[in-house]
Parts: C-alpha cells; sequence; structure tokens
C-alpha cells in the first residue's frame, strides 16, 4: 500500500509501531522495514499510474489520429467501410444549386437555378451565359450542380471522348456508353492516391438509336444511374417529393417544360422566377429533317412567358392561403 508518510516519519514514531524493531548500541535500528524501501514502493506507485495514464493518452491520440487518417484520404475505408471525402463532395453537391431533368416522351427536359446573378456581368460571356447547361455532344447535353470548375474537366473529357467514337466509328456515341466513360474516371479519383473525388453531380439528357430518349444521373463516387424524373443540388429531396407526385409515365414535352419550373419555384430559395436565376434546355427531335436530334436553350423571350405564368399562378395560390 502507498504510505507515504512514512518517508517523513522520525525513527522513534517509526520504532514505536514496530515492536520487532530494536535500537543497537551504535543507534541503529535492527528487524524494522526500511523506510528508503517504503519510499520505493510509494514513489512506484506514483509512476505505475503515471504510466497507465500515459498509455490511456496514446491510445486515445492513436484513436483520434486514425479518424484524421480516415477522414483525410480517399483511398482507406473507415472502420465502418465508409469513404469519407466523397461524402464531403456529396455534401458540397447538396449545398450548389439545384438541377433537374424530366424525360417525356417526345424529349427530355433539363433545368438548372443559376448563382451567379449581378447587374455588372456580361451575360454575354461564355460562363456567365451558360452557367449549368453544356452540350456534350449532337445529341447529348447535360446539367451540373457543385464545382463548375471540376465539371469543366468532365465535360471536356466527355466531348473528347464523343469525338474519338464517332471518328473511328462514324456514327454517335451511345448515350449510356458515354456516361460510363465518364463515371469510370471519377471513379478512379476515389481509388488512387493523391488525388480527390469531382465535387459535381451531372445530370445527361440524350437521344440514340438503342434506347431513344434517355435521362441519367451520375455523383462523384462514379456511380450512376437511368431516371424518369430526379434532382440534384440544394432541396433535391423536396423537389424530388414534388415530382413523385405530378410525373406520369406518358407525359409529354410541353408539360414537362411547366413541371420543371414549377418544381424550381416551390424548391429556390427566391421568392420569384426571372430569365438571370433560371436555365432551361430540352433534347427533342426534329421529324421533318430526318429525325435529327435538336438541342434547344431557352432564350430570355422564350423563357419569360413561362416564367411570368407560374409566378402568378403561386401569387393566386398564396393570396387564397391568405
Amino acid at each position: 500500500l502507498y504510505r507515504a508518510p512514512l518517508a517523513t516519519r522520525s525513527n522513534r514514531n517509526f520504532s514505536s509501531r514496530s515492536p520487532k524493531a530494536r535500537q543497537t548500541p551504535g543507534g541503529a535500528w535492527q528487524g524494522a522495514p526500511s523506510t528508503n524501501l517504503r519510499c520505493q514502493t510509494a514513489t512506484g506507485g506514483v509512476a505505475v499510474r503515471a504510466q497507465i495514464r500515459l498509455s490511456l493518452e496514446t491510445t486515445f491520440s492513436k484513436r483520434s489520429a486514425m479518424s484524421r487518417r480516415y477522414d483525410t484520404r480517399t483511398t482507406t475505408f473507415s472502420p465502418e467501410g465508409r469513404l469519407f471525402q466523397v461524402e464531403y463532395a456529396m455534401e458540397a453537391i447538396s449545398n450548389a444549386g439545384s438541377a433537374l431533368g424530366v424525360l417525356a416522351k417526345d424529349g427530355v427536359v433539363l433545368a438548372a437555378e443559376k448563382k451567379i446573378t449581378s447587374k455588372l456581368l456580361d451575360t454575354t460571356a461564355v460562363g456567365v451565359r451558360r452557367e449549368k447547361m453544356y452540350k456534350l455532344d449532337d445529341h447529348v447535353a447535360c446539367a451540373v450542380a457543385g464545382i463548375t470548375a471540376d465539371a469543366n474537366i468532365l465535360i471536356n473529357s466527355c466531348r473528347l471522348a464523343a469525338q474519338q467514337y464517332t471518328f473511328q466509328y462514324q456514327e454517335p456515341i451511345p448515350v449510356e456508353q458515354l456516361v460510363k466513360l465518364l463515371c469510370d474516371q471519377k471513379q478512379g479519383y476515389t481509388q488512387y492516391g493523391g488525388l480527390r473525388p469531382f465535387g459535381v453531380s451531372l445530370l445527361y439528357a440524350g437521344w440514340d438509336a438503342i434506347n431513344g430518349f434517355q435521362l441519367y444521373q451520375s455523383n462523384p463516387s462514379g456511380n450512376y444511374d437511368g431516371w424518369k424524373a430526379t434532382s440534384i443540388g440544394a432541396h433535391h429531396s423536396a423537389a424530388e417529393n414534388i415530382l413523385k407526385q405530378d410525373y406520369t409515365d406518358d407525359i409529354v414535352l410541353e408539360d414537362a417544360v411547366k413541371l420543371v419550373i414549377k418544381v424550381l419555384s416551390k424548391t429556390m430559395d427566391s421568392t420569384t422566377l426571372t430569365t438571370d436565376k433560371v436555365e432551361l434546355a430540352t433534347i427533342t427531335r426534329d421529324e421533318a429533317d430526318g429525325g435529327r436530334v435538336v438541342y434547344t436553350v431557352f432564350e430570355d423571350v422564350k423563357l419569360q412567358p413561362l416564367l411570368d405564368a407560374v409566378n402568378a399562378e403561386k401569387a393566386k395560390a398564396d393570396a387564397e392561403e391568405a
């Protein structure tokens, strides 16, 4: 037992507590436990406790370092089997401007919320005039949500792959094959060291002779899915709930355009929709021109009447509720 005060007791007090101890003529005590031994035992107990405390601190420090290691590397799984950097990339997309797509019988509609809004912007500049909509090939287009700089890299790769396929086979690349090529590149950025995932999700709309009109969505992990109607970016859950209620399998392009604008009006942070906050594009076929695939971006003149109708309907509904 640890009895620190024994180290400071006098020989007299010690002898009174040790009946077997006796004092020799020279003044030394015999038969008594050594005070130095008691001191060493006491000091040893302190050292053991200090060593245990240091061991616990080291263990907690190692655990903290391990969690940080899982948190900062895309090539290391956490004990729960998660890749945190991929999840963080998806979280960055959830905070970006929303984008949604609807597949109709006679086309595909893409719509997106523009975040860059200022009276000083040159609206004829490429990066401002088309912030979220990109044409990948004559028969494929996409809408992006997330870090636009990352999207530019992927879009350039996608365009190059489409042109290489056309040059080699003398026909347009199938939409799903193009999406898969791009997703393979995105997946590689989650598997090799020194890289980070692309912080962007894409909605692909296109047509080919194999599957007709198609709508796909891809995320930073490299997964992709085919959809009838979907949403990415901010408030995507609320947008998907509205799409589930109002979407029908026999919807036509005109009704699909009204549907995406309605969803944007209910999910965007702004109270009213304006042409400088919304982008809208469609993929259709021109039967009069031999079934040629047409990519159309709605300019302000064509988009404004649609937004006015939705704003008027929303104002009427708010007035009735009041």
